[in-house]
Formats: C-alpha cells, sequence, structure tokens
C-alpha cells in the first residue's frame, strides 16, 4: 500500500527538472547545481554507461526503509538500528570520496573499486542482518533484500538515479577528475573551513544555483505544498492553533526518534524540537506522554521538529566536531525560527476525526536528493511574498522580508495504526478533490509555517554564493532545499483533541 508515490506529484516534479542544471566541480570542493530530476525518472543503461566516464559527485543507494512496508512490530526496532547503520555506512562512502579526489584523478576504477565496493559488501551483510530480524519475528522478508545492497556513484552530469533498485549502475569517475576538485574539502565538512563561496563551507553546498532572488520568482507560478489547497473550503472549515514557542530553549539533538529509535544520532543532522521536552531517540511513548512541554495549553504534549537552518559566514555553533554537526558535514550558525505557528485545518469534503494517541506522521522526505520526489514536500518563500513558492530553491529575500518554511503534513489516517514500517503508509494526502481513498478516514492536517527573520540575505557574486545558509542534511544530500522535511508525533490529551475536532468541524477558529 505504498500510497505516496502517486503521480499525481508531477507538477512538482516538472517545476524541478525545468530548472535543472548540470554538476560542476570547484576548486574548494564539490559544486552542485541543482537537482535532475530527469535521472531519477530515467535509469536506463544509457546513463549507468555514461556515470563511468565522470567524475563522482554524490553516492546514491537505494531507500531501503522505504521498501519495506511489511515489517513485525517485534522486528521494527532492530530493523531501525540496522537501517540506521545503512546510512551511517553511505556517510562514510561519502567521506572517502569527498577525501580521495586526488587518488581518483589518477585512476578511473578507484571509485568502483575503492569505495562502491566495500560499500556494497557492508549493506549486503547489513540487509542480510535485515532478513534475519524479519523473519525470526514471523514476517517475510522481502526476496533477495540483497537486490538493494548496490550503490550508485552519480556523476557530474548526471545527478539523481533510481537508486541502483535494479541491480544497474557503476559510478567509476573516468578520467574526469583532473580538476582534483575538493582533496581539502576535509570529510565532507568535518574541518569546518570556510572553503571558497560556491561550495558551502563544508564544501558539499549549498552553491550558488541553490538560491533564487524571490522576486524573480512568478506569483502563483506553482502549486500549493501538498495538502494546503484540498483542505479548508465547504466541509469541516475550522481551525486549532497551538501555541508551542520557537525552541527557546535551544533543544536540538541529531536523534529521529520515529525512524531511528534508540540509535543515537540516528538523523546525522539537527532538529529543532518545540512541545515535547522529552524527544531524543531513547524516549517511549510513555516517556513522551509524561514529558513537558513548551505549550500554551498543557494539554498539547505533541512533538514537533524539523532539521535545522545554519548561517554559513565562516562562525561555527557548539557542534562543530560533534556527530551531527561538523563530523557529518553539518556546519555553521544554528538559527532558529523567529516564529512558528502550529496550525490544524479541516477536510474540503466533509467531518474530520481524532488522530490516535502516539500518530507519527514524517512528511516531506530528507533524502529527495537521490530518492527523486515522489515523497518531496518543501515549500520556500519570503515575507510579503508567499504567493511565490519554490521547492528546489533557498530563497533571496529582500531587505525587511524573512524566510518562510511552509509544510502541509498528511491528513488521511487508515483508522487502525499510528505508525508504518516504512513510516509512511499508515497516512496519505488527500486527492485533488479533497477526498481521502483507500478507505481512509480525514484527520485534522497539520500546517507549519517557520519564519526567519534573522538571517541575512545571501549574495551571489561571480557565480558563487557568498554566506549562503543551508539545512542541516544527510552529508550525500548536498544540503538540497528540496530535502527539507517535518516530523510530527501526537500526544495531544483526549479532551483537547475532542475539543480540536468539535471546533474544526463546527467551523470556529479555536486556540
Amino acid at each position: 500500500m505504498g500510497r505516496n508515490t502517486r503521480k499525481r506529484r508531477m507538477p512538482l516534479a516538472t517545476k524541478v527538472t525545468a530548472g535543472a542544471a548540470a554538476l560542476a566541480l570547484g576548486g574548494g570542493g564539490l559544486v552542485w547545481a541543482n537537482f535532475y530530476a530527469s535521472a531519477h525518472e530515467d535509469g536506463g543503461q544509457h546513463n549507468r554507461t555514461k556515470s563511468r566516464n565522470a567524475q563522482v559527485a554524490t553516492i546514491n543507494c537505494p531507500d531501503v526503509g522505504q521498501k519495506l512496508t511489511k515489517v513485525p512490530r517485534s522486528a521494527r526496532k532492530g530493523v531501525a538500528k540496522e537501517l540506521a547503520l545503512l546510512d551511517r555506512q553511505i556517510t562514510d562512502a561519502y567521506t572517502r570520496l569527498a577525501d580521495t579526489r586526488q587518488a581518483q584523478a589518477g585512476d578511473a576504477s578507484y571509485v568502483d573499486n575503492a569505495i562502491l565496493g566495500p560499500l556494497k559488501s557492508k549493506r549486503t551483510a547489513t540487509l542480510d542482518r535485515i532478513g534475519i530480524n524479519i523473519n525470526r519475528a514471523g514476517g517475510k522478508a522481502p526476496r533477495d533484500l540483497g537486490r538493494f545492497a548496490r550503490c550508485q556513484g552519480v556523476p557530474v552530469e548526471q545527478p539523481g538515479g533510481d537508486g541502483g533498485d535494479d541491480g544497474g549502475g557503476g559510478g567509476g569517475q573516468g578520467d574526469g577528475g583532473q580538476n582534483d576538485g575538493g582533496q581539502d574539502q576535509g570529510g565532507g565538512g568535518q574541518d569546518g573551513g570556510q572553503g571558497n563561496g560556491n561550495g558551502g563551507q563544508a564544501g558539499n553546498g549549498p552553491v550558488a544555483d541553490d538560491f533564487i532572488n524571490i522576486e524573480d520568482v512568478q506569483p502563483n507560478s506553482r502549486n500549493l505544498p501538498n495538502g494546503l489547497a484540498a483542505n479548508g473550503g465547504g466541509g469541516s472549515t475550522g481551525t486549532f492553533t497551538t501555541e508551542c514557542g520557537t525552541n527557546e530553549n535551544a533543544l536540538r539533538n541529531s536523534d529521529n526518534v520515529i525512524v531511528a529509535p534508540g540509535v543515537s544520532n540516528g538523523a546525522q543532522h539537527q532538529h529543532d524540537y518545540v512541545g515535547n521536552q522529552a524527544n531524543t531517540a531513547f524516549a517511549s511513548d510513555e516517556d513522551l506522554a509524561n514529558g513537558e512541554t513548551t505549550c500554551q495549553n498543557q494539554g498539547d504534549r505533541s512533538t514537533y521538529f524539523w532539521p535545522v537552518l545554519r548561517i554559513q559566514d565562516g562562525t561555527q555553533d557548539i557542534d562543530q566536531g560533534q556527530p551531527g554537526g561538523g563530523q557529518d558535514g553539518n556546519v555553521g550558525k544554528i538559527v532558529a525560527p523567529t516564529a512558528a505557528e502550529l496550525k490544524f485545518v479541516g477536510n474540503r469534503t466533509g467531518d474530520v476525526v481524532a488522530m490516535p494517541r502516539a500518530l507519527r506522521i514524517i512528511t516531506g522526505d530528507a533524502k529527495s536528493l537521490t530518492n527523486g520526489l515522489n515523497n518531496a514536500n518543501t515549500a520556500w518563500s519570503c515575507t510579503g511574498f508567499e504567493d511565490r513558492q519554490v521547492t528546489d530553491k533557498y530563497p533571496i529575500c529582500p531587505e525587511g522580508s524573512g524566510v518562510v518554511r511552509t509544510t502541509a503534513f498528511q491528513s488521511c489516517w487508515d483508522g487502525q495504526n499510528a505508525d508504518s514500517a516504512n513510516h509512511r503508509t499508515h497516512v496519505d494526502f488527500v486527492e485533488a478533490d479533497g477526498t481521502c481513498s483507500n478507505g481512509f478516514q480525514a484527520i485534522p492536517q497539520l500546517q507549519v509555517r517557520l519564519v526567519y527573520d534573522n538571517i541575512p540575505a545571501p549574495r551571489i557574486e561571480n557565480g558563487q554564493v557568498v554566506n549562503p545558509f543551508a539545512l542541516d542534511s544527510f552529508p550525500e544530500q548536498l544540503h538540497k532545499p528540496i530535502t527539507d522535511h517535518n516530523d510530527f508525533i501526537n500526544f495531544f490529551d483526549e479532551n483537547l483533541m475532542n475539543e480540536m475536532v468539535d471546533c474544526i468541524n463546527s467551523g470556529q477558529d479555536c486556540q
């Protein structure tokens, strides 16, 4: 029931493809022009052949977690730990890729033999353990999990790709590496140095083509984020707003209790948290239910979290040499939002039902650069220009205008499960007409609007970006704006949740 892959997202994919450009290598490290969406859609032999004749810029591996839709509950924690290990293996391989540009330039088979080959061996062993975990718990592991072991090197002129799902793809770098292009990169960011202006502080992004002047974006030139246009209207028209602050407590970690429970640094990037204050990888549902909250209404102990933004102006934060920070290529000064608006809205065609306790929803995809756009859900803009939305660019806002991140969550629920094995299939977006399909029920839709009035506008000088800002990301995702994502775990108490539902269904605006 992998229903988050429907082709009705194609307008987003088209928008990204239309603005795509090629990769290049700069003197101070990797330079990524933009996300080339068609590479994900075209996984043919031609692409794989080309990959052997070009400098490899990043690594693309099948996202195994998204493919595991049936995992027994008793096996999920063990499987999650193995999935987190797969992520760490990719990070280690990417670090080696960034550290060995000189060796690659002298050996056309270096990437295949020294990086992708050993990575495949490690992934094969990990995938075997995942299958054992599933089978021991009484489940049935997918046939031949090993077919997901092979990764692709993404070359300069052909970013994206299908992650090697068909077992194809090599990724040797050929003779395109004479430009060295990043041998002093510090392992994808571990040195935390400024680098040149076009490669970001860590050498793995962002780059000039990741930015656009918001005044150059045409008003109403793209659809609103998934779900925003389809909710509200003539059905359940009320709203419920919860005030939980802007993370004044500076509560951050690089865990993700949803996808990597029990794994420290499972996200490999820092999250801002508002609401529940007990959120770590090791928190149980009871820990969260009993945790303190920053929400004004103490009946809302839900947790809301998203990757931090950093200003890359040469300064560093306290995690400069730490996991999730500089060790994982996330460098620069963290800035908290100056406003964080959390609002729940109704369904265009009918009433909503209460969310279950501990419902987990992830929207967006932290690996959209290599996974493709099926689960991407980003909207970047500026205050005063919010009729202009961009998905694959960071906005450069005029003086007096702040950066805006807008997210609309899935608002259809299967009526049974608070989570699913891949954390996706128990919830879905509404259809174009506002209805929930496949027997799903409409629930209040969470909409998050984050405003940053504290980010100086980057400058583009001679094709390079000066003092950029960027999301934290997995290192191989190169800090692309398309990888923005947002997470929510429901811990409204029953009375407050019922109050929210009544408010929305009766057309009131409450908080």
